[in-house]
């Protein structure tokens, strides 16, 4: 595929994403997409990996990423790999080159679970959000999402369940692990921080 059939790609899952979306998604949304897209060039670009193959995969596996939300929210990512697999049918790619993209969509599936450098790369890109200084909206976003969707019943379960995703999660590469790891680091001891006030004004008086 040329750079110009990429660009054709990407702009027809942009229209795609702008007019089948759910608007109650306030997460999973175009914005996310393109944003786990540059991250991924920069994090590739950040681990050595030069190989225009290589590069070209990547980015489409972050362009499909999370299609999988046309259809359904709960296991969007086998959804996202058939999307993959209807559109680019009739292009050049080879079954490997299909397998490893597949295996970058799956490998975003919580907990993240990366087999090679490619994979940590999409993962990474994917919740490089973690680690920036505009986690807090980005966050707020997702716990709205969330409770639309069931996954959380108030809003007061969010910032435990942000506490507990935060101590399992980690980074894959190692330039996230340097440019993110700090500032995640800092949001999870406020996000302790804010639990244990909580649990202080529910329970007035415990030690």
């Amino acid at each position: 595929m040329t750079e110009s059939g990429f660009l054709k790609l990407k702009e027809n899952i942009i229209q795609r994403l702008t007019a089948g979306l759910d608007k109650q998604l306030t997460y999973h949304n175009l914005a996310h997409t393109l944003d786990v897209l540059e991250q991924a060039e920069r994090i590739a670009h950040e681990e050595n990996l030069t190989d225009p193959r290589s590069l070209l995969l990547i980015r489409i596996a972050a362009l499909y990423h999370d299609t999988g939300f046309l259809d359904t929210y709960r296991g969007h990512e086998a959804r996202s790999c058939e999307i993959m697999l209807e559109d680019l049918e009739k292009h050049s790619f080879s079954a490997a080159d299909l397998d490893a993209i597949q295996g970058m969509i799956m490998a975003t599936r919580i907990p993240q679970s990366p087999a090679n450098l490619m994979e940590e790369v999409i993962c990474d890109a994917d919740l490089d959000y973690l680690g920036r200084d505009d986690f807090p909206p980005i966050s707020n976003n997702l716990m709205r999402e969330f409770l639309v969707y069931g996954i959380i019943k108030k809003e007061t379960e969010w910032d435990p369940l942000q506490v507990g995703f935060f101590e399992k999660h980690q980074y894959f590469t190692k330039s996230s692990r340097t440019l993110r790891q700090p500032r995640k680091l800092e949001y999870l001891n406020l996000l302790r921080d804010k639990v244990i006030e909580m649990n202080s004004s529910i329970t007035p008086g415990r030690k």
